[in-house]
């Protein structure tokens, strides 16, 4: 024996995630589900704004977020099912909002906001995600929504309003 003081052991890496401070399961894949039917309304939005007559820097713009949109729609899915989780097939009713405004300006400017309240869910979730894989794939899906909400917002300066 020592006259060392000694700690005792730590059993923090086997707790429960929720006694830690994380999301549980069901709350992480009923915010990925809410993420996926926005991203999904984000992607048809995109795809008829590509459609209608306007400048080509809108169309070339709306192109790209549909890309964005389609894929991190993919990466929800394979998220959710990983996680034990059935991806929904809904489609956010932000879809039917947009497509309600006929301005092509005005509506990447709703759009815009669309992806900025994609951000904010982002950012809220991310802190309490202890799944490290999870966690990098809504990391890298927060900087394409930043990178597309500057991009649409610079359109927006030059081309239209953001009204």
């Amino acid at each position: 024996m020592t006259n060392e003081p000694s700690s005792p052991v730590c059993y923090a890496s086997e707790a429960d995630d929720t006694y830690m401070g994380y999301a549980a399961r069901d709350e992480i894949l009923a915010a990925l589900g809410e993420l996926l039917e926005a991203e999904r309304a984000g992607a048809k939005v995109a795809l008829a704004s590509s459609k209608v007559p306007s400048d080509e820097a809108y169309i070339a713009l709306m192109r790209g977020v549909r890309v964005d949109e389609a894929r991190w729609c993919a990466m929800l899915s394979r998220q959710i099912r990983r996680l034990g989780g059935t991806p929904s097939r809904k489609t956010g009713v932000f879809h039917q909002k947009a497509l309600a405004i006929t301005d092509p300006h005005e509506r990447l400017a709703f759009l815009n906001r669309g992806q900025a309240w994609v951000v904010r869910k982002i950012e809220t979730l991310t802190p309490r995600v202890r799944d490290d894989h999870l966690h990098r794939d809504l990391q890298a899906m927060l900087e394409s929504h930043r990178i597309n909400i500057l991009a649409a917002a610079n359109h927006l300066e030059k081309y239209g309003s953001q009204d």
